[in-house]
C-alpha cells in the first residue's frame, strides 16, 4: 500500500514537464524526481491590536499578476502529473457516474398562469432546455431558452432567474460567462423569438415583473464586494442607465434582494443579514409607488414574509429560539400587531411556511428529522403531519406555485432512495409518485443500506451521523471510509441521494455525514452553539466523529477520509491542524482558510456580511479566537495528510488565493512525504464548471485521488 503511494510522490518525469521560473521554483534532484512548486516567499507585515503575523505568500493574491498565473500553472501541471498514474482510473470513474445519467431527462412540469413549464436535458448536452405547453401536457412544446445554444464559445456560462412576464409574452434571465457571480440581466420576446439590447449588467440575475408587464424590478451588485446593495426599476425598451433606483442598502452588513408574493400580488424587497431581516412591500398593480416597511429591523430579529387572503405570515425568531408562525393585517404590519399561528416550541424548528387557498403547510424539523405539517384554515386543530419513513432521509418542499389546489408538491430522497418527486392531495391525503430520479445500470437501493449513529462530542453533546453502505458491510476497522461536513450558517447537510457516490460505495467505501454543531439539524441551538465564540465545536464535533468510527470499528485512521467545501473547507483546514493523524486523506474544495486576514478586507466579496457569523477580527476577542483556529495562520511542523485542494480562479465567495496560501504554506511547513495537491480552474468560480458532463470530471478527480490513496486502481 506504502508503495502505492510513495510512487506517485518519486513519479520519474521524461523530460515532458517545464517548470516556469517565474513566481516558483524548480527542484530538479539528480534522478529527476518530480518536485512541487516551491512559492517565493515575500514577507507581508500584518499588524493589528498589538499583534503582528507574516505572510510570506500574501502577494498571490495579485488575479492580473502573470506571476501569480504562473504559479497556479506549475501547482495544476505538477498536480497533473503527480495524478497521472490515475488518469484511466479518472476515465473510468468519469464514464461510470455519467452512465448512470438518463441523459435525456426532464424535471416533472409545473402549472402556473395557463402553462405547464419543466426543463429538459437532451443526449450528450451539457446544458437545460426551459421550455412550457399552453394548457395541457398534450399541447405543443415550446423551447423558451437552449441554453446549449446560448453557452456556445464560452468557457463557462451559467444561466439563471427564469421569469415569465405576467401576460406569458416575455421571460427575464440572467447570464454569468465567468464564473464570478456578475450576472447581465436579459429579455427575451417568447413570439418573435427577440432579445432586447437593453441589458442592465452587474445583477444577481433574478428579477420580478410587476402586473403590467413592462416593468421589471432587479437587483445590482457593488462592484469589488459584489454585495447586492442596490433595486432598480426597468421599463421595457429604455436605457438601463435611466432606470429608477428604488432602494439603496447602505449598511455593509446586509444584502438586499426583490421576489413576487406567491399571491402575486406584491412586490417584496428584503434586506437581510446574519442576525436581522427587514422587509418593504408595494402592489404588483402600482409599480411607480412607494414601498412599505413591514416591520423595521433590530438586532436579532430575523423574520420572513409571505401573503394570504389580506394578512402577510411571517415566521419570525421574536420572543422564539426556533422561530413561531405569526400573521398581520396588510396595513398593520408592525411586530404590536402580529398574531400567533403556531407557537415556539423549544424541540421543533420551522422551517418553511406554504400557503394554498385551503391550507397552509409547514415544513419543520424535529430531532433532526425533516416532516410536513398541513393544517387547513378553516380548523386547524384538524390538521395533521405527514411523516416519512427511513432513519435517515431529506425531504423539501418543491415548486408550488399554484395557490387554488389541494395539491402539495414535495421531494424525498435517502441515502438509499433516489429523489422522490410527490404531488399529496391534502383532502384526500393520498399521493401520488410523479417521478422518481432514474439511475441507469444494475443499480438497486436493495443493495445499500443506510442508518443514523449518535457520536459524543468532548463536551458530552450527541451529535448525529448519517451513514450509508453496501449490505454485508463489516465492522471490523478495514473499510475505506469517506466523512462529509460542512457545519456553518445553520445551513443543514441532508442525508440525500448521490448517483455518483455509488462508485465509492460499490468499491467498499462508508460514506459519512457527520451533522456537526454550527448546522441547524437539532435546533436553531445547535447553529449558535457553532459559531462565533463557539466555532471551535465544529471541528471537536467533527474529530469526535471520526473518532467514533474508528471506536466502533467501521473504520480505522488507515483508511478515513473527509472531505468538505468553502466553509466545509476551512472545516478541513481546522481538523488536520488540530488532529491530524485520524486522516489517510482530505479533500478540501473552495477551502476558506485564511479567514483572519479575509475578515479584516471589507472590499472583499461577503467580508461585512458575516461578522455576525465568524465575528468582526477588528475587535480584539474575535481577533484573539478567530486567529486560534485559523487553518492558515495555524499551520505547523507536522505530518500532514494526503491531501487535495482545489479552487476556481473567478471566485467571488472564497478568494482562489486563500486555498494557494494555504497549500504553500504547508508545502513549507509538513513534514513526511504524504501528497499535497492543488488544482485550480482557471475558467470558473466557486461552483466549479459550469457544464453537467464537466462537474463530473471534477469529482471524478476527487474520488479517484481518494482511490488511489486506498490501492483501488479500477
Amino acid at each position: 500500500m506504502k508503495r502505492a503511494i510513495l510512487s506517485i510522490i518519486f513519479y520519474v518525469l521524461a523530460g515532458s514537464l517545464l517548470w516556469l521560473s517565474t513566481g516558483c521554483k524548480q527542484q530538479q534532484t539528480m534522478n529527476d524526481q518530480l518536485q512541487p512548486p516551491d512559492a517565493e516567499k515575500k514577507p507581508e507585515e500584518l499588524v493589528i491590536h498589538g499583534d503582528t503575523r507574516i505572510d510570506n505568500y500574501y502577494w498571490l493574491n495579485q488575479r492580473d499578476n502573470q506571476q501569480v498565473i504562473d504559479y497556479l500553472e506549475a501547482e495544476n501541471a505538477y498536480t497533473r502529473e503527480v495524478l497521472k498514474p490515475t488518469e484511466s482510473l479518472q476515465d473510468s470513474l468519469f464514464h461510470e457516474m455519467k452512465g448512470r445519467m438518463k441523459e435525456d431527462d426532464a424535471s416533472v412540469p409545473y402549472y402556473k398562469n395557463g402553462f405547464y413549464y419543466y426543463t429538459r436535458y437532451e443526449e450528450g448536452k451539457q446544458y437545460p432546455v426551459y421550455c412550457r405547453k399552453k394548457g395541457s401536457l398534450e399541447a405543443e412544446e415550446q423551447v423558451m431558452l437552449n441554453v446549449n445554444q446560448m453557452a456556445r464559445g464560452h468557457g463557462f456560462y451559467h444561466l439563471t432567474g427564469v421569469a415569465v412576464s405576467p401576460n406569458n409574452k416575455l421571460v427575464a434571465y440572467g447570464v454569468d460567462t465567468v464564473g464570478r457571480r456578475k450576472y447581465t440581466l436579459h429579455i427575451k420576446d417568447l413570439s418573435s423569438g427577440k432579445i432586447y439590447e437593453q441589458t442592465p449588467e452587474m445583477t444577481t440575475g433574478h428579477a420580478v415583473w410587476a402586473s403590467d408587464s413592462e416593468t421589471l424590478f432587479y437587483t445590482r451588485k457593488q462592484e469589488g464586494t459584489l454585495r447586492a446593495h442596490k433595486i432598480f426599476s426597468h421599463r421595457l425598451g429604455t436605457d438601463p442607465d435611466q432606470d429608477r433606483e428604488i432602494f439603496h442598502e447602505s449598511d455593509e452588513t446586509f444584502n438586499t434582494h426583490v421576489f413576487k408574493s406567491k399571491s402575486d400580488q406584491y412586490i417584496m424587497i428584503a434586506s437581510t443579514s446574519t442576525m436581522s431581516d427587514e422587509y418593504r412591500y408595494l402592489s404588483a398593480d402600482e409599480p411607480r409607488g412607494d414601498f412599505q416597511v413591514i416591520q423595521p429591523r433590530e438586532r436579532g430579529l430575523e423574520y420572513s414574509v409571505s401573503h394570504y387572503n389580506g394578512h402577510f405570515y411571517i415566521r419570525t425568531n421574536w420572543k422564539a429560539q426556533n422561530f413561531r408562525l405569526m400573521k398581520t393585517p396588510v396595513g398593520k404590519t408592525r411586530k404590536d400587531h402580529w398574531q400567533e399561528v403556531i407557537p415556539h416550541r423549544q424541540d421543533v424548528l420551522l422551517d418553511q411556511a406554504e400557503t394554498f387557498k385551503d391550507y397552509l403547510v409547514v415544513s419543520e424539523r424535529k430531532r433532526g428529522l425533516t416532516r410536513f405539517r398541513v393544517l387547513p384554515w378553516e380548523d386547524k386543530n384538524r390538521g395533521y403531519t405527514i411523516e416519512m419513513d427511513e432513519e435517515a432521509y431529506a425531504a423539501y418542499l418543491s415548486d408550488n406555485p399554484e395557490f387554488d389546489t389541494h395539491s402539495l408538491r414535495y421531494v424525498y430522497s435517502s441515502m438509499t432512495t433516489p429523489p422522490t418527486t410527490w404531488d399529496y392531495n391534502m383532502q384526500t391525503r393520498e399521493r401520488e409518485m410523479k417521478k422518481q430520479e432514474e439511475v441507469l445500470g444494475d443499480f438497486n437501493p436493495d443493495d445499500y443500506e443506510s442508518k443514523r449513529v449518535w457520536a459524543t462530542a468532548d463536551d458530552g453533546r450527541q451529535v448525529p451521523i448519517s451513514l450509508v453502505y453496501r449490505k454485508g458491510m463489516k465492522q471490523d476497522g478495514k473499510n475505506p471510509t469517506l466523512l462529509y461536513g460542512y457545519g456553518s450558517y445553520g445551513h443543514t447537510m441532508e442525508a440525500g441521494f448521490s448517483s455518483t457516490r455509488l462508485s465509492l460505495l460499490d468499491r467498499g467505501f462508508i460514506f459519512a455525514i457527520a451533522h456537526v454543531r454550527g448546522s441547524q439539524y437539532l435546533g436553531r441551538k445547535w447553529y449558535e452553539q457553532g459559531k462565533l465564540l463557539n466555532k471551535k465545536n465544529t471541528f471537536t464535533d467533527f474529530n469526535d466523529c471520526a473518532q467514533y468510527l474508528i471506536e466502533r470499528d467501521y473504520t480505522a485512521p488507515r483508511h478515513l477520509y473527509a472531505m468538505g467545501g468553502s466553509a466545509g473547507g476551512l472545516l478541513m483546514g481546522a481538523i488536520v491542524n488540530m488532529q491530524p493523524e485520524l486522516y489517510h486523506g482530505v479533500v478540501a474544495a473552495v477551502p476558506f482558510v485564511d479567514i483572519v486576514t479575509t475578515m479584516l478586507d471589507e472590499s472583499i466579496p461577503l467580508t461585512t456580511g458575516e461578522f455576525d457569523e465568524w465575528g468582526n477580527p477588528k475587535k480584539k476577542q474575535y481577533y484573539e479566537y478567530m486567529l486560534s483556529y485559523s487553518p492558515y495562520d495555524n499551520v505547523q511542523k507536522q505530518e500532514y495528510p494526503n491531501m487535495l485542494v482545489t479552487t476556481g480562479l473567478h471566485d467571488s465567495q472564497v478568494q482562489y488565493w486563500e486555498p494557494a496560501k494555504w497549500v504553500a504554506r504547508l508545502r513549507d511547513h509538513k513534514t513526511g512525504d504524504h501528497l499535497l495537491l492543488l488544482h485550480t480552474n482557471m475558467k470558473a468560480g466557486h461552483g466549479g464548471a459550469s457544464g453537467r458532463y464537466e462537474a463530473l470530471r471534477e469529482t471524478a478527480r476527487e474520488y479517484a485521488f481518494l482511490l488511489h490513496l486506498e490501492g483501488i486502481e479500477s
